[in-house]
């Protein structure tokens, strides 16, 4: 179950105006649109919509926002987190996970919030390399870490099931930021307990 659900109420607010135009596309490729297994066909494209396009309804900075004191200064990683978005170039789907590492300077955000980050920030048209550059920036400007490290592992159907029809090939992406940068065994240790 996701993190936190997230509605795109444009989409609630247009249903009709969706539906109509998801039964043209239908209609476009060469389906007969009144057959029995399409009739509810654009009602569902559209309540899915809501659904995985719902990041654009969250304020993604204030989902960091309630951080705790704390003195721990060590890293702290929550990884694994599942993700699943859409390519912007295809509409495709990508889906993957996603590793978050930082050091805080005096702040914590609760656990669940890094969760709750990837699904506001991989629930809208996207790319990869972005997804991974925004969780980073994000963190850094909310929790002014020492530094953090975002790596995000994507399988692309755009490029699994259609152009070069590769399935199974996976895209890394990294974003590195503050000590991160400068301390190579800070990298390599994130790294390290990621693969474990």
């Amino acid at each position: 179950m996701p993190a936190k659900e997230y509605k795109n109420n444009r989409v609630a607010e247009n249903r009709e105006l969706v539906e109509h135009h998801v039964r043209e596309i239908l209609r476009l490729i060469g389906e007969d649109v009144d057959r029995e297994g399409l009739l509810e066909t654009p009602a569902r494209v559209t309540r899915m919509y809501e659904e995985i396009f719902g990041g654009y309804e969250a304020d993604v900075k204030e989902i960091l926002g309630v951080a705790f004191d704390e003195k721990h200064e060590e890293l702290v990683i929550v990884k694994d987190i599942v993700y699943y978005s859409q390519c912007e170039h295809h509409m495709a789907p990508f889906f993957g996970k996603i590793h978050i590492g930082y050091i805080p300077s005096g702040k914590i955000a609760g656990l669940s919030k890094f969760a709750r980050l990837v699904e506001a920030v991989t629930r809208r048209l996207q790319v990869q390399e972005r997804i991974t550059s925004e969780i980073a920036d994000i963190i850094e400007e909310v929790l002014e870490p020492h530094g953090c490290m975002v790596v995000v592992e994507g399988e692309h159907l755009c490029m699994c099931a259609r152009g070069v029809k590769k399935p199974g090939s996976k895209t890394v992406t990294s974003a590195v930021r503050g000590i991160f940068r400068k301390e190579a065994a800070s990298r390599s240790e994130f790294l390290s307990l990621i693969k474990q």
